[in-house]
């Protein structure tokens, strides 16, 4: 894009729980008339401006009134501005206009989604006018599914680099995780679940680990749903709550690298519960943890200040290959994954973005397909990640 915008990057939402922390996040970090020029948008002009007080930030910065429910707000929003970040959600109600205008207008988007029936519905209908508008819409930019799919590009490049092949065979193992949910995710999480209930498509969706790959189905993978103990790891694993968006998202990007990662490539994502009687009781209770779906949080709620500067997050990953060849790699997070580290996880995606206008063509993209080792630069050195070979 080499039109002259008024704006680099405008946050949709900066009032709920997430988007006042994203905004913080450029406002700490980049200022206001920096040159990354951000903007704050919402419904409620008064709400936008209490918000900012709230957050210390400061009275200049440009405020946007638009609403989801009405178009043609949306339409003068986008036009004044490079990249969008959404923290709307959930996305499947209250997102298809604002990524269709993105679309129309050629400008870049960013979001958190981790509605897998939704973003299939977007690729299948926006995907070749996103590429002929050039506008590059990479959903899902916050803990899911950043870390995973980041991790795994950064160990499928290393194995490249020493054995010249990429490994068929990857495992994610989150070793530590700290960290709380909020009312938009319970919201969302709640959405997708009823919109499966009702409908035995999205059922299969979700159900399907290349529900994403338009059309490529590669070789049977591990279900991840019950636990059992792994000999290579001395230690019981559990399903991981995130696995079913995070893998989808990982087979994506390489679907979208041209099967970079090989046409015969598995991949799966467990919790390391420890080894003995006491890692199996850990991974039996795991499993049996319903606490999310049943969580009364409602939207706006979310963890304290206190809680997402506590928070943290290590997650291993495992890459062999049928010659016996092997790499353990690490990506670790300083905050609490889906909220103090999302929030910077996002903003780093889009100032990317912005930042690196011909770093990939219009199109639905992954964050590891459209900017790859340039955004593991940017995490390392803003967002508080480490990506590191381990063996």
């Amino acid at each position: 894009m080499t039109e002259e915008k008024e704006f680099g990057i405008i946050v949709f939402g900066a009032t709920g729980y997430t988007g006042r922390l994203v905004c913080d996040y450029l406002n700490t970090t980049y200022g206001v008339n920096g040159d990354v020029n951000w903007a704050m948008a919402g419904r409620s002009l008064e709400k936008i401006k209490s918000v900012a007080g709230i957050m210390g930030i400061p009275d200049n910065v440009p405020m946007i009134v638009a609403d989801i429910s009405n178009l043609q707000s949306l339409k003068e929003m986008v036009a004044r501005t490079k990249v969008v970040i959404s923290t709307v959600g959930p996305y499947q109600i209250y997102g298809e206009g604002l990524v269709k205008e993105c679309i129309e207008a050629g400008i870049d988007y960013v979001d958190l989604c981790g509605e897998p029936n939704w973003m299939h519905n977007m690729i299948a209908e926006n995907e070749a006018a996103a590429k002929a508008s050039g506008s590059r819409i990479v959903f899902s930019c916050g803990f899911d599914c950043i870390p995973s799919d980041l991790g795994v590009y950064f160990l499928q490049q290393a194995g490249i680099e020493k054995f010249r092949a990429p490994f068929n065979r990857v495992k994610c193992r989150v070793r530590a995780l700290e960290g709380t949910a909020s009312g938009g995710t319970v919201a969302s999480l709640n959405e997708t679940l009823a919109a499966a209930a009702q409908n035995p498509e999205v059922l299969a969706l979700m159900q399907n680990p290349f529900a994403l790959t338009s059309g490529f189905s590669g070789p049977e993978q591990p279900s991840g749903i019950a636990p059992l103990f792994e000999d290579d790891l001395n230690s019981w694993t559990a399903p991981f709550f995130m696995a079913s968006i995070n893998t989808k998202h990982v087979h994506r990007s390489n679907y979208l690298l041209g099967h970079q990662y090989g046409s015969d490539f598995i991949y799966d994502e467990m919790f390391l519960t420890g080894p003995g009687s006491e890692g199996e009781a850990i991974a039996q209770a795991v499993t049996a943890d319903d606490s999310l779906i049943k969580s009364e949080l409602k939207p706006g709620e979310g963890p304290s200040k206190e809680e997402r500067d506590n928070g943290y997050y290590d997650l291993l990953f495992i890459g062999s290959n049928d010659k016996g060849e092997s790499i353990m790699a690490s990506v670790k997070g300083d905050k609490d994954p889906g909220y103090g580290s999302t929030c910077k996880l996002i903003s780093e995606s889009a100032i990317c973005l912005l930042k690196n206008p011909d770093l990939a063509s219009g199109g639905i993209w992954t964050a590891a397909s459209a900017m790859g080792n340039v955004l593991i630069e940017r995490l390392e050195e803003n967002a508080g990640l480490l990506f590191e070979i381990e063996s």
